[in-house]
């Protein structure tokens, strides 16, 4: 759920219905070491990575590890209620998994693109977005705040912004900056990961 969330916010998530299951990204080799190398994930392609939750392929022995880290059930045993925690490797997956930076990365584009001109209007329209409610104006402060500190940090490190803005979602349209690009990935990263958006409230 959180991240079929992260996914619909960027507006990258696929509403295909039905299917094969898919392989959203995860780390190389954890299979191989599972399974001697006998077995491979395929990490899928096109509108299927970013399908559904749902959808993904999982094995009980080696199951996908961004959904264990969020107490995915096993499955060995039917689960009438899951049971939660709130642990640090939660906000490792929600801020560094590959799948959640590519989401900041669109949501950021996004942004830029239906967010309005200025600064605040893009903090105000994110806010909007996540959290389906007006932005208190300390949030926006704070978010112009970062983005003015990350992009001072970018236009000194082309590489940096350019590996963060692109990686792995792929080349930006060519008329947004590098270094704009990456602030606002920044700041949509922190969106992505408001209590408000992450919990129920």
């Amino acid at each position: 759920m959180v991240r079929d969330e992260a996914l619909a916010l960027s507006g990258l998530l696929s509403r295909k219905v039905g299917g094969p299951s898919v392989y959203p990204w995860q780390p190389d080799g954890l299979w191989r070491a599972a399974f001697n190398g006998e077995r491979t994930w395929a990490t899928s392609k096109g509108e299927d990575r970013y399908r559904r939750g749902l959808y993904t392929f999982w094995r009980r022995t080696v199951p996908y590890p961004s959904m264990a880290t969020f107490d995915a059930p096993s499955r060995e045993t039917c689960t009438v209620r899951r049971i939660h925690t709130n642990t640090p490797l939660q906000a490792f997956v929600t801020l560094n998994d590959p799948v959640y930076v590519e989401a900041s990365q669109a949501l950021a584009r996004r942004l830029m693109s239906e967010g309005g001109q200025s600064v605040a209007d893009r903090v105000r329209y994110g806010l909007r977005l996540c959290l389906v409610r007006p932005p208190k104006e300390e949030q926006v402060r704070t978010l112009v705040e970062l983005y003015e500190k990350e992009l001072a940090q970018y236009r000194g490190n082309e590489t940096d912004a350019k590996k963060l803005a692109t990686e792995p979602l792929g080349p930006l349209p060519e008329n947004l900056s590098v270094a704009e690009a990456a602030a606002w990935t920044s700041v949509a990263n922190v969106l992505l990961n408001l209590d408000g958006v992450l919990t129920k409230g």
